[in-house]
């Protein structure tokens, strides 16, 4: 078969005269020039600035051999850089690669390798952290590059041509890469039936570039010329998110299931300042959304879902109290292009209020999957009548009303805080160690805000490897989200009667336990057992050990979030959440702790 290749000719036909994102940028410049375009509390860029910030590394590209089907990586931290790269590759006729700076190394060179990357731009340090060869990078600044520019160049994006390669999990232990093209993005940012977004709106950009959601963040604020709110933190914690929708003036923004679901909970002030919320990655609760809309009622909440392969968002649902009533909140209609079948295994549609498997499409859908064509011809068919349509694997209801709601999966596939993970691409990964006879990775407490991934090993005979060696070396080669936070080993996987993997008794099996406090653990001082009742209520269990690591303990980031809430409301002092990852352990966050209270207190006027 012919690979999956990076074409126009490719990409489906939709009947209409597509513009590209270029296009719709240059066409805000021309509108209004002056208006703000971007900014991350640094540096600030028009429309008019952006276009001719990206125009000039446009320019440089091209010099660079950069033009129609050339693959531009972009390792680049939040940033007006950042957007300017993404305008500019496009204008020069590429396509863009986002590479998210928090990958191991070998994962960002097996992307580049993949996608046949010609050059990388991006912060330097960044760069060499990755081990990028030097003649294949080129270092951004604020407005581009300091690489003096060449004649400017004739924008050379199309419409059908790709835009994006986004690399999500597989399932057979090698990612794949999802081909976005143009007309794809811009019938998204640009749907009358979507989120309503104006000249005075600012969007927020917090999510990782490597995330879809992006797309979303950046280039439907700039397609209808409002204001792109860059959050400069790299991991910013819930209080630093809230500052920057405050001193931003944001009024839009889009936030994982999860970390909507603890905002709910806290009553979070942020919730007051805006006018609409996107939240998606799970299953909505409806007492969380219930509570948010009787605290805050003037708040437009959405709840949108969509896979990458058909452009971030597919469908989307205004929640009402009357869904959170039901106990049950849809996730919607299709919008922006995009159009959804629910049909059976015989690709026959079902009645309204039966189960069947979601197929999405319309101009929306991806090209496919970069030189997987079996993978692309499993997942893409044409449908008699409907045309090309995805296969999304995700088990939907039609309520009376039209909407549609979300009944699970037909395969293993599950969400963590928002991340699409294929077990088998962590299986695959874990079984590459000698020290692993089987292995299956599943999720405990799924849908809860405390879900964790999870893996039950079967050691090879005489092998007692530690577990915080065998998370070490997983985390080189995989990015942190698939790397589970809890570890089992047993003396045999469960089986199903037709012999697979019983995944669903894996799954609903409790905790690994272990002794809350390891021999020779020293005493906690008052303000390590601070730290340690934090780490208990986000873990879920006791840590009484002042050498334990948050990460080793079953931790992750978005719990991470949880206990920095935590300890600044019981110590009035707040530790940064890349402080927090960069002292893992409940002793190095106490002394970090330690400092701020005494450099609090020697502060003039402060409380004595």
């Amino acid at each position: 078969m012919t690979p999956t290749t990076l074409s126009a000719s490719s990409a489906p036909a939709t009947g209409r005269d597509l513009t590209t994102l270029p296009a719709l940028i240059a066409r805000q410049a021309e509108d209004h020039p002056d208006a703000l375009a971007v900014t991350d509390g640094t540096t600030v860029l028009t429309y008019r600035e952006l276009l001719e910030a990206a125009g000039r590394l446009a320019a440089v590209l091209a010099a660079r051999g950069i033009g129609p089907g050339s693959a531009v990586g972009l390792l680049c931290a939040r940033s007006t850089r950042l957007v300017v790269a993404q305008l500019a590759v496009w204008r020069a006729g590429g396509h863009v690669l986002p590479l998210d700076p928090a990958y191991p190394r070998p994962r960002i060179a097996e992307m580049t390798a993949d996608a046949d990357v010609r050059l990388v731009l991006g912060d330097k340090a960044l760069l060499a952290e990755a081990g990028l060869p030097e003649e294949r990078t080129l270092v951004l600044t604020e407005r581009g590059t300091e690489t003096t520019p060449a004649e400017p160049v004739p924008d050379a994006a199309e419409a059908a041509a790709p835009a994006l390669l986004y690399y999500t999990s597989g399932s057979t232990g090698r990612p794949k890469g999802v081909i976005v093209p143009h007309g794809a993005v811009t019938d998204l940012v640009t749907a009358p039936d979507a989120l309503a977004i104006g000249p005075r709106d600012r969007v927020l950009l917090h999510s990782t570039v490597s995330f879809d959601a992006a797309t979303f963040e950046v280039w439907a604020p700039l397609a209808r010329g409002a204001a792109v709110a860059v959050a400069p933190a790299d991991r910013p914690s819930t209080e630093e998110l809230v500052r920057d929708v405050e001193r931003f003036g944001v009024t839009t923004l889009f936030l994982t299931t999860a970390l909507f679901h603890h905002l709910a909970a806290k009553q979070s002030r942020i919730f007051g300042v805006l006018r609409t919320l996107a939240v998606g990655g799970e299953a909505m609760s409806a007492e969380h959304a219930g509570a948010v809309l009787r605290a805050f009622p003037w708040l437009e909440l959405y709840n949108v879902y969509g896979p990458t392969e058909a452009t971030t968002f597919t469908t989307l649902h205004r929640v009402t109290l009357a869904d959170c009533d039901r106990g049950a909140v849809p996730i919607g209609r299709p919008f922006g292009g995009a159009r959804t079948l629910v049909l059976d295994e015989g690709l026959a549609p079902v009645e309204p209020g039966t189960v069947g498997e979601l197929w999405i499409t319309g101009g929306r859908l991806a090209q496919g999957y970069l030189n997987r064509p079996e993978l692309t011809a499993e997942r893409f068919r044409e449908l008699p009548g409907h045309g090309r349509a995805y296969r999304s694997g995700d088990l939907v209801r039609q309520r009376p009303d039209g909407a549609l709601e979300f009944q699970g999966r037909t395969d293993d596939q599950v969400k963590v805080r928002g991340f699409r993970i294929e077990p088998g691409e962590v299986e695959h990964a874990l079984l590459q160690f000698p020290e692993v006879a089987e292995a299956a990775v599943v999720v405990r407490r799924a849908g809860q805000a405390d879900a964790a991934l999870t893996a039950c090993l079967v050691l090879t005979e005489g092998a007692r490897p530690a577990v915080e060696t065998l998370r070490g070396r997983l985390a080189d080669r995989l990015p942190a989200h698939l790397v589970p936070t809890a570890w089992t080993v047993l003396d045999a996987l469960p089986l199903t009667g037709s012999g697979k993997v019983d995944r669903r008794a894996l799954a609903t099996a409790a905790d690994p336990t272990a002794d809350p406090r390891p021999a020779g653990a020293a005493a906690l001082t008052p303000i390590q057992q601070v730290v340690a009742e934090a780490w208990s209520r986000a873990l879920e269990r006791p840590i009484t050990d002042p050498a334990a690591d948050f990460l080793a303990e079953g931790g992750h980031s978005l719990l991470a979030m949880w206990v920095v809430d935590d300890l600044r409301e019981d110590l009035g002092v707040e530790l940064s959440l890349a402080d927090f990852l960069g002292h893992p352990t409940v002793a190095g966050q106490a002394e970090l702790l330690e400092r701020a209270l005494l450099a609090a207190d020697d502060t003039p006027g402060a409380d004595r």
